[in-house]
């Protein structure tokens, strides 16, 4: 299934004209969330898509007809370039919402019998077995109907690169298989890292098995993978000592997530600066899912820190969580109704609104766990956070994000176990002390989306150069 988005794709009237010596050049882009699906996953393959353009490279976009995803955000569809080249392929997953379903039943209350004890044990076998077979993740289903329509593509359209990004990590196995077929240089990007995903993914297939499976078709990714990009350097150099162990030399390329200034071109919220004598609350934003590598635990006992020493000064607090929250994430929120705090929770909301959101806040919150591999991570909200320039209120282990805040937000910068010092800044700004302008706000441009396109460009042109 073929969509090409306004009018057919011309290779000879496809943006800016290049010159004799410069002829424009294809991608084919593997991933299976794409707008009109909508997530934070989402933003970094459609802001490649829109930026390439302009450095002499067309885009396809191998992506899935009828995707098993929990949002939608039509909104994302303006970043598409016209003529861009979509793909469809159909998967076999069932509906997400018949998978939603079905997991509030299995969770819900159960009336007990006497045959409950095997019924469980059957669903825990059956729920196993489907969880080995579908390696690396539930996506595979999507690999043969997409490996057909890629092969079609590629054989009626000539390509001259293929990138794949990950999770899910079937993009790559049907990249890597693609990149065999046709011999064109593969360029696998690692939103997160595939072992960290692993171990910290909700619902993951965790036994000795698994484990095999996924290392062995990590091992294949990584041998036919001609350059590996990851979004911090820390995680870059970590997949390429992954790859080294694997008998794989690829080059390695970070290229962080970042923000488009196209979605900030709306003015900014101008509402009055907080004071607790003008009678508006201090308003903390968070977006994003609440799970176990962003736990919102630490905020919640410096909120409760500050209700055991001065309680009434949380009848100022207003704290907003949107998006996702898994059950345990929902029962430490809970806690926060013995206190005067104002909670406000929303599941996903659009992108443009999301910033909304964020624009109108005093402070945007930024988690990650303290946990083994979180050092390595960046999520990609935090580069949005700063584009809005609001203060940010982060807490997180040291290593690169923390790094890169210090260059902006030092003075909100605060490791898990820091309660006390947590429940300090919350009460200084609740008091209504004033707030330090950002530093260094040109230092941002180094994320814009822009020159991160940029970056891929020079990458492909040589991947595409040393194969000539």
């Amino acid at each position: 299934m073929s969509t090409i988005l306004s009018k057919p794709v011309d290779l000879a009237d496809s943006g800016e004209q290049p010159g004799p010596q410069s002829p424009r050049k294809r991608l084919l882009l593997v991933s299976y969330h794409f707008p009109p699906v909508g997530g934070a996953g989402v933003q970094r393959p459609v802001k490649f898509v829109k930026y390439l353009k302009q450095f002499g490279w067309d885009v396809s976009v191998l992506m899935a007809a009828n995707p098993s995803v929990p949002v939608f955000d039509n909104s994302l569809l303006v970043d598409i370039p016209e003529g861009t080249h979509l793909e469809k392929a159909r998967t076999w997953e069932p509906d997400y919402a018949l998978k939603k379903n079905m997991a509030q039943k299995h969770d819900g209350p159960r009336k007990t019998s006497l045959l409950s004890p095997l019924k469980s044990t059957c669903k825990k076998a059956v729920k196993a077995g489907a969880g080995l077979l579908l390696q690396p993740d539930a996506q595979i289903l999507w690999y043969p109907n997409a490996l057909k329509a890629g092969k079609q593509l590629l054989k009626r359209m000539p390509h001259d690169a293929i990138l794949a990004t990950a999770p899910p990590y079937s993009n790559l196995i049907l990249a890597s298989k693609l990149k065999r077929l046709f011999h064109l240089p593969l360029i696998s990007d690692f939103r997160d890292e595939w072992d960290l995903s692993s171990k910290y993914l909700e619902n993951h297939q965790k036994d000795h098995l698994s484990d095999l499976i996924q290392t062995r078709l990590q091992k294949k990714v990584m041998r036919h993978s001609d350059a590996i990009v990851a979004t911090t350097k820390a995680s870059t150099q970590r997949l390429l000592d992954r790859a080294e162990q694997f008998g794989a030399a690829p080059v390695g390329q970070c290229i962080y997530n970042g923000f488009d200034p196209d979605d900030f071109d709306t003015p900014t919220d101008v509402s009055r600066p907080y004071s607790p004598e003008n009678g508006r609350r201090f308003r903390i934003v968070y977006t994003g899912t609440l799970w176990n590598l962003t736990t919102i635990q630490p905020l919640v006992r410096a909120i409760e820190a500050v209700h055991q020493s001065q309680p009434a000064l949380l009848k100022h607090l207003e704290l907003q969580v949107i998006g996702r929250k898994t059950p345990e994430q929902r029962e430490l929120l809970q806690r926060l109704d013995q206190t005067d705090c104002t909670l406000i929770l929303e599941d996903y909301c659009a992108h443009h609104e999301a910033l909304k959101k964020m624009a109108a806040a005093d402070a945007l919150c930024l988690l990650l766990s303290d946990v083994e591999g979180a050092d390595r991570v960046a999520p990609a909200k935090l580069f949005e956070y700063l584009a809005i320039q609001k203060e940010i209120l982060s807490i997180t282990p040291a290593g690169e994000t923390a790094d890169i805040l210090q260059d902006f937000w030092p003075e909100g910068n605060f490791r898990a176990s820091e309660t006390g010092k947590l429940a300090s800044w919350l009460t200084d700004r609740l008091q209504g002390q004033t707030v330090t302008p950002m530093p260094h706000p040109e230092k941002m441009n180094q994320f814009q989306r822009e020159h991160q396109a940029g970056q891929l460009a020079e990458l492909l042109n040589q991947l595409v150069h040393n194969q000539i």
